[in-house]
């Protein structure tokens, strides 16, 4: 096996390989989710004081989704919020998500990726130096380079804490 990041035949070169890492880094999420029963994917440890999967996999797709909007220079429409967020819940911690299946948290994240790909499909490599505002309140700037970056490190970060919930599930 040949590891890459092959990027979209539609797309501009560097682009097309932020967009692979997000994309690969997705796909190991369904991966290391595998077989998880509705019990597992709600488990917040031992003391109920962790993030479940479900509120993780939930806020990766919720923090891409708004990068996303950033990436169009758009703004993320209350439909949207509505269907995926909020970010944070009123204590200022993940929002509680239970009850919902492995199968809807993914499917969810496969309609982000896909309006991940449109939106890259229309990026061009120049306008990777683009700066936005992030945060929770916009306090923070980026270039929309690094938001790509980030979206697939912070799936890949986040994956080591559902890792860590199956050690201590299993």
């Amino acid at each position: 096996m040949i590891y890459d990041l092959p990027g979209d035949t539609n797309m501009s070169p560097i682009v097309g390989m932020l967009y692979a890492a997000v994309k690969e880094n997705s796909e190991r999420l369904r991966l290391i989710t595998n077989g998880m029963s509705q019990e597992e994917v709600d488990f917040r440890g031992q003391n109920n004081n962790f993030n479940s999967t479900a509120q993780l996999i939930t806020h990766i797709t919720y923090v891409d989704l708004n990068w996303i909007f950033r990436i169009r220079d758009q703004s993320l429409p209350l439909s949207l919020i509505e269907d995926y967020g909020p970010m944070l819940g009123e204590d200022n911690r993940l929002p509680m998500v239970e009850g919902v299946s492995l199968n809807t948290l993914l499917t969810k994240r496969e309609k982000v990726l896909g309006m991940l790909r449109d939106a890259c499909i229309q990026l061009k490599d120049e306008e990777l130096d683009r700066v936005v505002a992030f945060g929770h309140e916009n306090e923070k700037l980026a270039t929309i380079r690094w938001g790509l970056w980030h979206m697939a490190d912070h799936n890949r970060y986040h994956q080591a804490h559902i890792n860590q919930l199956r050690k201590w599930y299993n």
